[in-house]
């Protein structure tokens, strides 16, 4: 749970800014206007250009955070006289004012000779929001390693022509996080470049089971000795890794496909089906050492790799239409965290951020900024404010935009 009590009248901003402080931002504007001065001297000065201040920054925060409360498709409909349209938050800046903002917006306007980082644009506030993450909340035991669900709204998409979705770039990064399974806290953000050479590049996708074993590593430099059980998807699930990180007091529990993968050291007998016709709810296991490898039936062949659970402790599936179905308590355990994590999906992607820049920093920013927003919702949520105010999911992302753009009204919307 949270690590520091949060007064009763504690706001949505002060929440969302556990993680975007004042200082982060004032360090955006100064960047943006570093950015501003640097592009209007090479390549012609512009008039009508006038450096963004704090206030600003923070009401541009709150126009982009507005379209994943309203579902708008972009941002510059707020201004416009259609569906989507706002008057009440579009009095606060002028369009043009806001498209000057966005033309200029940088995090980190230019490359220090010593990086080599590609994501050193947006890395300082990465590293930020991952050290308010770690104070601001300690996680339960049972975390989960997975890629969220950060794709584009369905919707948005089903209204699209063919030719609009071709001339959609496609990402060029993939987002993993480690997520508490409990209350859907994201505890840490890792993002992978699909383009580029060295480690975190092309070369390093042409051999997935080691890109996801990197990934996972990475997700978990700060988990050694905590005795944490993390569960992983068949990308991830490996012999080699779960060893490696039970001698960091990190214990497993993953799911294993023969396809997807590493299977090395695991026995081949074990990752065959067998030709017997087999009762649902029947299991094989083999151990070593600490380390149990289940294949259990139930319409299909299911196989676990675990070394937090052990193998001779019973569990059951309860299906609606089957009832009960036996199993070992390491596939109960897993089935219950994986269903955590689709309900916690589905939450956390109510704050997505309409705004699709081309550029791959801004995109990991604005998902970025879902996260902690996300975030500062279950802390809210956790906290003695809430049982004050108790705004719903969406009513937490009006309040925080209307603070954003310094807008009076501080009534609970219903």
């Amino acid at each position: 749970g949270p690590t520091r009590k949060m007064p009763l009248t504690a706001s949505a901003m002060d929440f969302f800014q556990l993680f975007v402080p004042d200082n982060v931002l004032k360090n955006m504007v100064v960047q943006t206007n570093m950015y501003a001065k640097k592009y209007q001297e090479r390549f012609g000065s512009d008039d009508a250009w006038i450096d963004v201040t704090l206030t600003e920054m923070k009401a541009f925060l709150g126009y982009m955070i507005s379209t994943s409360i309203h579902h708008c498709e972009s941002v510059l409909s707020i201004w416009s006289s259609g569906f989507y349209s706002n008057k009440s938050i579009a009095l606060i800046m002028t369009q043009s004012r806001f498209e000057k903002i966005l033309k200029y917006f940088h995090v980190v306007a230019f490359r220090s000779s010593q990086t080599t980082h590609s994501l050193y644009k947006i890395q300082p506030f990465l590293d930020s929001l991952q050290n308010g993450f770690d104070s601001a909340f300690r996680p339960s035991q049972a975390q989960v390693l997975h890629e969220p669900l950060i794709d584009e709204d369905p919707v948005f998409i089903a209204t699209c022509t063919e030719r609009e979705l071709r001339k959609r770039k496609k990402r060029k990064f993939s987002l993993w996080v480690r997520q508490c399974s409990s209350t859907g806290f994201i505890c840490q953000i890792y993002v992978h470049l699909k383009e580029g050479s060295g480690s975190d590049g092309l070369d390093a996708l042409k051999n997935k089971p080691q890109l996801h074993s990197m990934v996972a590593k990475s997700l978990c430099q700060n988990a050694s000795g905590k005795n944490y059980i993390i569960f992983t998807g068949p990308s991830i699930t490996s012999l080699n890794l779960f060893e490696e990180f039970e001698k960091q007091g990190i214990y497993c529990c993953g799911l294993l496909s023969t396809r997807k993968s590493d299977c090395t050291g695991l026995p081949p007998s074990m990752l065959n089906n067998s030709a017997a016709p087999q009762s649902r709810g029947q299991y094989r296991i083999r151990m070593k050492g600490n380390m149990s490898l289940i294949c259990w039936y139930n319409k299909g062949h299911f196989r676990f790799l675990t070394n937090a659970y052990s193998p001779v402790q019973q569990g059951v599936i309860i299906k609606r239409k089957s009832g009960e179905i036996p199993c070992p308590l390491a596939v109960e355990a897993f089935a219950a965290h994986l269903s955590y994590i689709c309900k916690y999906d589905d939450k956390y992607s109510k704050y997505f951020i309409s705004h699709k820049p081309n550029k791959t920093w801004q995109q990991v920013f604005w998902f970025a900024i879902s996260i902690a927003i996300n975030n500062a919702y279950i802390l809210y949520k956790m906290s003695e404010a809430y049982h004050v105010t108790r705004y719903s999911r969406a009513q937490f992302g009006e309040r925080l935009v209307k603070e954003l753009l310094g807008l009076e009204d501080t009534s609970p919307t219903h």
